[in-house]
């Protein structure tokens, strides 16, 4: 595999066919490969779900792998407006530990979560996705991120 320096997440809210264990192992294993590749920085875009445990991942990474960074790019401030309080506090503390936090917009709208996605994917040379349905928000970041010519590793 050629040298990168930047990778983003892309993957569902929901686990469809494993559990959150398993899922956390897979990612972790794909990023810490990346990582002895030669990626450098992390791109999350702060949604539940796949999103939530890359980003824990590479913090977990950080203290074995010190020169790595998060960078999130959020949608919006309120993003978590109507998130239980559990999913809430999770967030903050992903918040508190990135490295660089960049909010595209003041206000959720329709169509600033594609945007954030094709964001995330904008400067990438990898991706990493959780992809089980051939729709949604995931499935349209996969292809724009192949059409990209960015290299998407599905776990």
């Amino acid at each position: 595999m050629e040298t990168h320096n930047t990778c983003c997440f892309t993957g569902h809210r929901q686990f469809y066919n494993k559990s959150t264990h398993e899922i956390r192992l897979l990612a972790t294993r794909a990023i810490e490969d990346l990582i002895r590749a030669g990626i450098t920085t992390f791109k999350a875009g702060g949604a539940l779900g796949f999103d939530t445990v890359c980003a824990q991942s590479v913090i977990a990474l950080k203290e074995k792998y010190p020169n790595i960074r998060l960078h999130l790019i959020l949608p919006c401030k309120r993003q978590t407006r109507n998130w239980n309080p559990h999913d809430k506090k999770v967030y903050k503390e992903i918040l508190e530990k990135a490295d660089e936090v960049d909010y595209l917009f003041e206000h959720y709208f329709d169509g600033c979560m594609q945007m954030r996605n094709r964001a995330l994917v904008d400067g990438s040379d990898c991706c990493i996705a959780y992809l089980c349905r051939h729709y949604g928000g995931t499935y349209y970041t996969v292809n724009y991120a192949k059409q990209q010519g960015v290299d998407v590793i599905l776990i």
